[in-house]
């Protein structure tokens, strides 16, 4: 490979990764609620911790907040550095549960980049059909070796606005 070849190499991959440690602008993606920075760093961005929310795509009244930490520093500012895998979550009910489509017990809701490469942050779905409760759960995977940092939620399916009778996610389940 020429050095000139390798160099625009180089800037297509950073370029790529420039999006790396951020929420994906997806119109059905998590919403920034707000960051906060950890520490000041002089001339770079600071490490920050963020939350966000996500409504669950196929479950219309429930939300699930998540709160990651976003380094900063010259590798956070060109978005390649490598994120943690300490993860924050609560879901919560908002309005009527209403089930739009049969699921697996972990089946995927949302999935992000956490690194250039190897790290991903993945919410997952379940239902505890016994307690008519969703269960939700975050964790990052990287390729070679997993992380076993995880986060827990779990949101009991209750009646909404006067209505006697709730969804059954037992019935749901695929």
């Amino acid at each position: 490979m020429k050095p000139s070849q390798f160099l625009s190499s180089a800037v297509l991959a950073i370029g790529l990764c420039a999006g790396v440690g951020a929420a994906p602008a997806l119109a059905d993606g998590p919403d920034l609620i707000f960051r906060k920075s950890t520490d000041f760093k002089l001339l770079t961005p600071n490490d920050k911790l963020a939350t966000y929310v996500l409504d669950d795509p196929d479950i219309d009244g429930v939300a699930c907040y998540y709160t990651v930490h976003e380094k900063g520093g010259v590798a956070g500012m060109f978005g390649v550095a490598e994120q943690t895998s300490d993860v924050s979550l609560a879901c919560r009910q908002f309005g009527p549960v209403a089930i739009k489509t049969k699921f697996g017990q972990g089946d995927e809701v949302f999935s992000e980049r956490r690194s250039a490469l190897w790290k991903r942050l993945h919410i997952v779905r379940g239902c505890d059909a016994k307690r008519n409760a969703l269960v939700y759960m975050a964790y990052s995977d990287r390729l070679i070796e997993g992380s076993p940092e995880n986060s827990t939620s779990s949101v009991p399916i209750q009646p909404w606005g006067g209505a006697v009778e709730t969804v059954r996610c037992g019935e749901f389940l695929r």
